[in-house]
């Protein structure tokens, strides 16, 4: 088998695998989000994320409140704002 099939099939099975995780890791986070490493490290450091250290070195996240905090301030569509008028 070529190397590069066997890679790529070893990235879908670890992604699947997260997917049914509620605690993902700071890595797992940055895959899961599509984000870079220092930008999550920002978004933790300011507190504008919601997370854990229950060591106070490692960093969690529940992926039920990365979720919410990722579909925060949806834009209201042109019907919403007459609905509202």
């Amino acid at each position: 088998m070529d190397n590069l099939f066997i890679i790529e099939r070893l990235d879908r099975l670890e992604k699947l695998m997260t997917a049914h995780k509620e605690v993902l890791t700071f890595e797992e986070t940055c895959d899961y989000m599509g984000i870079s490493r220092s930008f999550l490290y920002k978004l933790t450091s300011s507190g504008n994320i919601p997370h854990s250290k229950p060591n106070g070195k490692l960093i969690f996240f529940e992926k039920a409140k990365i979720n919410a905090w990722l579909l925060q301030n949806e834009p209201r569509s042109a019907h919403d704002i007459e609905g509202l008028a």
